[in-house]
């Protein structure tokens, strides 16, 4: 019977580095208006709402949405 004599593989080629393509850097700007900021704010609407007590979230809620809007 013949021999069946297999051939040995070439060795695996180095693969090439996959190269970055350079593009414009992306600018995402957040903002957000410091601390005192909102608090002055949140301040004025508790004066105009005759300093009632029971929405301070409230108003330091739309104070910071308002002046995120105002920035942008």
């Amino acid at each position: 019977m013949a021999e069946v004599v297999k051939k040995a593989k070439a060795p695996a080629k180095p693969r090439k580095a996959a190269t970055k393509k350079e593009s414009a850097p992306v600018e995402i700007k957040a903002v957000f208006p410091s601390h005192e900021q909102i608090q002055k704010l949140a301040q004025q609407y508790w004066a105009q709402r005759g300093y009632k007590d029971g929405y301070a979230e409230q108003d330091w809620l739309r104070a910071e949405q308002e002046l995120r809007q105002k920035a942008s």
